[in-house]
């Protein structure tokens, strides 16, 4: 009877540690040989969580030094409280509310039971608070400002990561690390485009709930969640890349029911059903009762289009239109949304692609265009993208006139008067008007400048250095020059700039310049300093000598 006794006493294991941290909160898994029943305490001074496992024997190394944690420092083993139970303690550098939970062992066999515990960074779960309704005083304040300059918000979703390895390829590659390899090379794309912002749903390897997913986008105002993925299957053959958007039906492939299994059993790995959200959280309820989303699912199954087609030129396609399966992560009634398999990689030869840098960063530059194509022809109400389609807006202040502003813009008069509708050429002060930006328009700046001031001026070409904010027509008001001559110089297919990039403008430019000479200046300095030489200097001042004064004023010609 004792001999029975003590064979149940030390029935389970603990197999294995594995330590996720995350920006909210730090995911500890430990890896048992059957179900674990366990209890737990906190203890202050020094903070601890203390979890006492019943009936179990240690079989892995203790204690685990956690580094890269906000909450977690160091996991070791303490006397147990009675025979045959494992005491763990969780060393914390402040106090928190953890969730502890159990998880089955996964259908295809890649993980056993294990104990799941989430340590949230603070003293308590963080919640996700509801948005308060925007203050009417500052709407309307927006609402009069000449133009726009909100960013596009594209909320990029790496799929899987941390416990959830995703599907996984004949030689083990993972699918969560070709997902946010790829999803770093888009967002990087989208941050170096003036008038766009990409925000990540997680950045390094770790598990982020499927509902929560959604939630980040929602909180940085996305106008577009992009979920990327790397598609899996039982059979190795298939391959390809696809888009998919949400169909409230049952999938209508067998590709898509089998990715509607995975990521049941992706939301399985991190812990809770997919349906299963907080029940204050009306917009998942909105779209678990209705799923009436009308304009948000036109837009994404827009967008996918144009992804898809930038796709087809860089690799292989599973289907040349989007599908339709319903996934968790695409049910934001008030976000479009789409997920991009970027191919199998259960197939032999795409996993290799697919680990390859040089194909991601073509897959990347391929989500990244067709996410532009659609925003360059659909810019959101207020965004920079709807200013520069729109054209420059100009507010009128006091003194100004029609004759004036075309002059400032170099556009003509009825070009002005045709594209705000104007009747006649009056004007009142705060009137705002949109200066075409067309090269039609801009045609009259070009002549009327060369015929004017020729004699007095001449063509020198500057650098500008592309801002965040700036867009062409914005560009070419600041030197006042047409946005055609822009485009020519630099040979730009589109009216699209980069943060970053730079642009030689050409802009008229005096013949000569004045200088006052300052203290410890000499001729050939300033020659460098106007990349003139000293001879012209001398010329263009009649020097019989060298030798400056302070304060003396020279020209400086221009070549």
């Amino acid at each position: 009877m004792m001999g029975l006794f003590s064979s149940i006493v030390a029935a389970n294991e603990l197999k294995g540690v594995r330590v996720w941290p995350a920006p909210d909160e730090t995911r500890v898994v430990l890896d048992m040989k059957s179900e674990a029943t366990y209890s737990y305490f906190t203890l202050t001074k020094p903070n601890r969580l203390v979890v006492d496992l019943k009936a179990t024997s240690l079989k892995t190394k203790l204690p685990v030094i956690v580094s890269d944690s906000a909450v977690l420092t160091k996991i070791r083993s303490s006397s147990a409280p009675d025979k045959g139970s494992f005491r763990l303690v969780f060393e914390t550098k402040t106090g928190m509310t953890p969730k502890l939970f159990t998880l089955a062992p996964t259908p295809d066999g890649h993980y056993g039971y294990r104990l799941v515990l989430d340590l949230p960074h603070g003293k308590a779960a963080s919640v996700v608070q509801k948005e308060k309704p925007s203050d009417k005083v500052t709407t309307n304040q927006q609402a009069q400002l000449p133009s726009g300059r909100d960013d596009i918000i594209i909320a990029i979703d790496p799929g899987h990561g941390g416990e959830d390895p995703g599907s996984i390829g004949p030689t083990r590659k993972y699918e969560k690390n070709v997902t946010l390899a790829v999803s770093k090379k888009v967002a990087a794309k989208i941050n170096a485009t003036s008038g766009m912002k990409a925000v990540m749903t997680r950045s390094s390897d770790y598990f982020v709930n499927l509902n929560k997913r959604s939630e980040i986008a929602r909180k940085n105002k996305s106008h577009l969640l992009v979920s990327i993925h790397a598609d899996g299957f039982t059979k190795p053959q298939p391959r390809g890349a696809s888009v998919w958007v949400l169909n409230t039906r049952r999938a209508n492939s067998e590709i898509g029911r089998w990715l509607e299994q995975q990521e049941k059993q992706s939301e399985l790995l991190g812990g809770g059903d997919v349906l299963s959200g907080d029940n204050d959280d009306q917009y998942l309820s909105m779209a678990v009762l209705d799923l009436q989303f009308g304009n948000s699912t036109k837009e994404g199954y827009e967008v996918a289009t144009n992804v898809l087609k930038e796709i087809s030129k860089v690799t292989r396609l599973h289907k040349s239109k989007p599908e339709h399966a319903s996934l968790a992560v695409l049910k934001s009634p008030d976000i479009p949304s789409l997920l991009v398999e970027t191919g199998f990689i259960t197939n032999p030869t795409e996993e290799r692609l697919l680990n390859s840098s040089s194909h991601q960063e073509k897959l990347a530059n391929a989500i990244y265009k067709g996410i532009l194509a659609y925003f360059e022809t659909n810019p959101p109400e207020g965004t920079l993208f709807a200013s520069r389609k729109g054209g420059v807006k100009h507010k009128v202040t006091s003194g100004q006139s029609l004759s004036v502003i075309a002059k400032r813009y170099g556009v003509s008069i009825s070009s002005i008067k045709s594209v705000n509708n104007l009747k006649s050429n009056n004007l009142h002060i705060g009137q705002v008007l949109v200066i075409p930006g067309s090269a039609t328009a801009n045609a009259s700046k070009s002549s009327s400048v060369s015929m004017s001031s020729s004699s007095t001026t001449v063509k020198k070409v500057v650098i500008h250095k592309v801002q965040r904010g700036d867009y062409l027509g914005k560009i070419a008001s600041k030197y006042s020059v047409t946005m055609n001559s822009i485009r020519q110089l630099n040979n730009l297919k589109s009216d699209n700039v980069m943060v970053g990039q730079k642009l030689k403008v050409e802009i008229d430019a005096p013949k000569s310049m004045s200088h006052k000479v300052k203290r410890g200046e000499f001729l050939g300095k300033i020659a460098t300093s106007y990349g003139v030489s000293v001879d012209s200097i001398r010329n263009a001042n009649k020097l019989k000598s060298d030798k400056l004064a302070v304060g003396q004023t020279l020209i400086i010609p221009r070549s």
